[in-house]
């Protein structure tokens, strides 16, 4: 079977690669690591008295794992043309995906660990797609010189003649921004942690329902619980919390370390601005200049309180499904405020629309907060109040629960203080949020249709949410509740002629 994307291919003479033969050490190990689970289960199978037929069926599992490594070496190859990059993989299902090199958005460069001890690479090229549909390249077994040039070759080559088989010299760049040491104090703020106790906590629980184990049995777990049973509940909880303030803040310092470590962000004379960061895990991602829409400065509450920030790119063919640190947006990790800010102006050429005063949105909008806080607050009490009443569950509970009141009416205010937007030199300016504050600064000239959302609520209120779409980033930016007449003016301002077909007279 043969995915064509794009124009069909003409006739070339280039001739087609192979990866790396280093990666026969590297993909055995990753297909294993993907039937880790099904090993385990065997594994404990041995314990259930059947060893022989057990010890067959890991032979037998781990012998697919490395079949599948091998295979993968045997049945990838790709090549570049002057128009277009093929890979062609499978050996049942033969596959040949082409993409045509002007659309290429992104060059990602990542090794982790075992890549590293090999001086191997994984290079994805970005094509436009987001993550919840992402039809990009992969080349998983590149050598990192191959892979460096490769990239290089991709996006900061001005001629598109060139060919890959030759070496690319390094575009010269200049550094907007680099890590500086001191900015690991803003890790714990991050709540990166957090994400780790879901991942240990849901890996741990696997494991025990495989393994069959009884964890009130096992030495520390057994003698912690006895511990906590021995004091009063309420010292209980808060012996359990702090033990899970340390545990985040920790994690999410060396998360910080290791996604962040030898971060630099840098523009090339070619137009791209190049990003690489990682310890143990590398990554290098190159993002075409003409592809910015604009820029987000994102304050989670926790980092704003330290003034704190961090920056990420809207642009188009960058990976924001899963998140900016994973995926590709990412152009500066939370650092000072200040510091984000100039970065941010210095990528978009302006830092007036970093720190231009807003419009508030009225008292319209900051009424509608207050509102849904409190009977969100109010909702949620009840329910404890009825477990309390209906399932015996203890008094104390609904005592704890009044305090949702006030910090639902403290978050009602930060995200009404935090509520606004502006116009100025062909930029669309928003903000909105309180747990997480974001700005986005976007290019009037990318915005490419606009929407008008209205709620019951609001048109109670008589407010509406102006929705701008663009192919950048998340695709859609809002600035949310404002008055019909404003929303119109701020759509007609921006770009102008784009809605006059829709208005009646």
């Amino acid at each position: 079977m043969t995915t064509v994307v794009g124009p069909a291919e003409p006739a070339v003479t280039e001739h087609w690669r192979r990866l790396s033969p280093r990666m026969l050490a590297v993909h055995p190990v990753m297909e294993l690591r993907r039937l880790l689970f099904p090993l385990i289960a065997v594994l404990i199978g041995l314990r259930s008295g059947n060893g022989a037929d057990g010890g067959w069926w890991a032979l037998g599992i781990g012998g697919i794992g490395i079949a599948l490594g091998f295979l993968r070496y045997f049945t990838t190859s790709y090549r570049i043309t002057p128009a277009h990059v093929q890979v062609r993989r499978g050996l049942i299902r033969r596959r040949t995906l082409t993409v045509p090199r002007d659309r290429i958005r992104t060059v990602d460069v990542t090794s982790n660990v075992l890549h590293r001890i090999f001086g191997l690479a994984l290079v994805t090229v970005g094509t436009g797609q987001t993550d919840k549909k992402n039809d990009g390249v992969k080349l998983d077994g590149l050598g990192a010189a191959d892979a460096e040039n490769l990239h290089r070759e991709l996006l900061h080559r001005p001629a598109p003649e060139a060919m890959a088989a030759e070496a690319v010299p390094a575009a010269p760049e200049t550094v907007l921004a680099a890590l500086d040491p001191a900015w690991v104090r803003y890790g714990p703020f991050t709540l990166s942690g957090l994400v780790a106790i879901g991942v240990l906590f849901g890996l741990g629980s696997r494991l025990v329902n495989e393994g069959h184990v009884n964890l009130a049995k096992v030495g520390v777990i057994h003698d912690t619980i006895e511990y906590l049973r021995d004091k009063p509940l309420p010292v209980a909880i808060l012996l359990v919390a702090a033990a899970v303030v340390v545990f985040t803040a920790v994690a999410s310092t060396v998360g910080y370390i290791l996604t962040f470590w030898n971060f630099r962000l840098s523009r090339h004379s070619s137009g791209t601005l190049h990003v690489r960061r990682g310890l143990l895990t590398t990554r290098s991602t190159t993002i075409e200049e003409r592809r910015m829409r604009g820029v987000e400065l994102s304050e989670p509450l926790l980092l704003r309180s330290v003034r704190g920030a961090r920056v990420l790119a809207i642009a188009t063919g960058l990976r924001v499904g899963r998140g900016s640190d994973r995926g590709g947006s990412i152009l500066l990790p939370p650092a000072p405020r200040a510091v984000a800010v100039e970065v941010a102006g210095t990528v978009i050429g302006d830092t007036h629309p970093l720190t231009v005063a807003l419009t508030r949105h009225g008292p319209r909008a900051r009424l509608r907060r207050f509102t849904r806080a409190l009977t969100v607050s109010t909702i949620l009490i009840l329910i404890v109040l009825a477990f309390v009443v209906l399932a015996g569950a203890p008094g104390w509970a609904f005592w704890a629960s009044l305090a949702m009141l006030p910090i639902g009416t403290f978050l009602a205010w930060d995200r009404a203080r935090n509520l606004g937007h502006a116009l100025t030199d062909g930029w669309l300016i928003s903000r909105h949020g309180s747990l997480v504050r974001r700005r986005h600064v976007l290019r009037t000239d990318a915005v490419i249709g606009w929407n008008l959302t209205t709620s019951l609520f609001q048109r109670r209120a008589g407010l509406t949410t102006l929705v701008a779409t663009t192919a950048g980033g998340r695709q859609h930016y809002a600035v949310a509740d404002v008055g019909d007449a404003t929303a119109i003016r701020v759509a007609r301002t921006a770009v102008p002629g784009l809605l006059e077909q829709f208005l009646a007279e």
